[in-house]
């Protein structure tokens, strides 16, 4: 079998969702000058809820990881509804990592490093990225993490 993003998916265990649609007045993404700016991804349980909190109070940072990998998963959902072969992706620019967490909680790159490893598992090198990663009081929905990508594309 040919080493893909697709097969790498498959390796992990990893069945792409259908993309979630957007939730308010924007798009799931744009594609401009080779690069796919994605929107905010939440993260969704095995049952299709949200997975709601906030870390310091709700979660640990285990919890947190696995929340961030699921909105990754939600990213490479996009990716493919606006691409079809993720094959195309040529280079995983940047991740917006926004964690939703109490004052005195300040492990948000470890939080992100949920969607980040994912990323590196799937695209390999081309998955190295820059990122931000910040704490906020709340996100939509109530969720625990939301993250947002700028993908380049060939």
């Amino acid at each position: 079998m040919t080493d893909t993003p697709e097969s790498r998916l498959a390796s992990l265990g990893i069945v792409l969702p259908v993309a979630a649609p957007p939730a308010a007045n924007y798009v799931p993404s744009v594609m401009a000058g080779g690069l796919l700016h994605i929107s905010g991804q939440i993260p969704f349980a095995d049952d299709g809820s949200l997975v709601k909190g906030r870390l310091g109070d709700d979660f640990d940072i285990a919890a947190g990881q696995d929340a961030a990998r699921r909105c990754a998963i939600g990213l490479i959902a996009q990716m493919a509804a606006a691409v079809g072969d993720l094959g195309r992706v040529t280079r995983v620019v940047k991740l917006g990592v926004f964690v939703a967490s109490t004052p005195d909680f300040t492990n948000q790159p470890e939080v992100g490093n949920g969607a980040s490893d994912l990323m590196v598992a799937v695209f390999g090198d081309a998955g190295r990225h820059a990122r931000s990663a910040v704490g906020v009081a709340a996100l939509p929905r109530g969720v625990a993490v939301e993250i947002d990508a700028i993908v380049a594309i060939d």
